[in-house]
């Protein structure tokens, strides 16, 4: 029988048995719409208010200030279309975002290029963490809105997010963060942190897929993205996804719960997997190796094409990525690696594998007893490493 190991995490988690449970009991029990005022609704309405309470508390928020979405894509364009509308009304349509942010962020600042708004695409080093000098450097008079990930979703590392937080705040900028990758596997306090917006969605953090909240810092205010009824505080329109939302406070509540241990088990799985790996010739860790998410490993491999990789790891039950799930059917290099400086040749031969608390030792052991063999036998095949090894005769 093939042995079968999900690594891909950070594209989705399979929901736990602590959401489905708490989503049957809603799905079942608790169907009435949370707009209505008779019994049922008034029950939904309880439980909402509950999810809330349990988020915001996990994240130093306030219940008034969680505001529930589709996902984590919906969460990045209501918090930058909408504060881009405000800020520019006041004269302010500068905005700061990286080269390398999730192409939901990216997507946006492109489309407000195109009207009108001025986008300055910060650089990162080589480690993938961006530099508060050359933060600092592109701050103006107009700046409005200030973008920046929490974590990279393909390379995993970590942004001194803290640090600009408070650069923003003294200078009355307003600060989003995408933190789709980083809720549940690192500490998030919004205050100590110094964010206006926050959007995090449920299914990576084993909730279900189609969830997520935006965390809007009371006294902000951003246009709506989304009109209709009154539901959200008349700020998202839209009957709520009450078993989505149960189950997503469930599993936020479960992962902060359980952080410290889940991490020291991820990290110690993650660090072996980096230093055998590493053992493969012409291989290469992408990113930092310290700031970065517990579970996040991605590795390049010159001479090979990372899509020939993903298939024969899927042919022997390994379940990983060449990168960002939202990007698989392009054939462009990474722009997070690109972005890194690695050049199209090298990058072309990216491997993502994001662990988590469900994976285990003998998990990581299979991929390590597969993934070298498979490695040579592409470059075996490959014209583009018979390049490499003539070159260094």
């Amino acid at each position: 029988m093939k042995r079968f190991v999900y690594a891909d995490n950070a594209a989705t988690t399979p929901v736990s048995p602590v959401v489905l449970g708490k989503m049957t009991e809603v799905l079942t029990d608790v169907y009435g719409n949370p707009s209505s005022i008779y019994s049922k609704g008034r029950e939904a309405a309880v439980l909402l208010a509950e999810a809330r309470a349990k988020i915001a508390g996990a994240i130093g928020a306030t219940e008034r200030e969680i505001f529930f979405t589709s996902g984590g894509s919906e969460a990045d364009n209501w918090a930058i279309k909408g504060a881009a509308e405000v800020m520019a009304k006041k004269g302010k349509k500068h905005i700061i975002t990286t080269a390398f942010e999730h192409h939901a962020v990216l997507h946006c600042t492109q489309k407000l290029e195109k009207n009108g708004f001025d986008v300055t695409y910060l650089p990162v080093n080589s480690d993938g963490v961006v530099k508060l000098d050359d933060f600092t450097a592109a701050l103006r008079e107009d700046t409005g809105l200030v973008t920046i990930m929490m974590a990279n979703n393909e390379i995993g590392t970590v942004q001194p997010i803290s640090e600009i937080g408070k650069i923003c705040r003294e200078k009355g900028i307003l600060l989003h963060t995408d933190a789709v990758q980083a809720m549940g596997h690192i500490p998030i306090n919004v205050a100590d942190l110094s964010v206006d917006m926050l959007s995090v969605s449920g299914h990576k953090l084993h909730a279900a897929k189609g969830v997520g909240f935006l965390y809007i810092r009371r006294g902000v205010r951003i246009a709506n993205l989304m009109d209709g009824g009154a539901q959200e505080s008349m700020r998202r329109a839209g009957t709520e996804n009450t078993a989505s939302i149960a189950g997503m406070a469930a599993a936020v509540e479960d992962a902060v719960a359980h952080m410290d241990e889940r991490h020291s088990k991820i990290l110690a799985m993650r660090e072996r997997l980096i230093d055998e790996v590493l053992k493969i010739e012409r291989s290469r860790l992408n990113g930092s190796r310290t700031e970065r998410l517990p579970g996040n490993a991605n590795f390049c491999f010159e001479g090979i094409e990372g899509e020939s990789l993903l298939l024969m790891l899927d042919n022997l039950g390994v379940c990983a990525s060449s990168g960002s799930a939202c990007t698989s059917g392009s054939l462009d290099p990474s722009h997070v690696l690109l972005a890194i400086g690695l050049p199209h040749e090298i990058a072309h031969g990216s491997l993502r594998i994001s662990l988590d608390y469900t994976n285990t030792e003998e998990n990581v052991d299979y991929i390590l007893e597969i993934l070298p063999t498979i490695v040579r036998k592409l470059r075996d095949m490959s014209p583009l490493w018979d390049r490499i090894i003539g070159s260094q005769k």
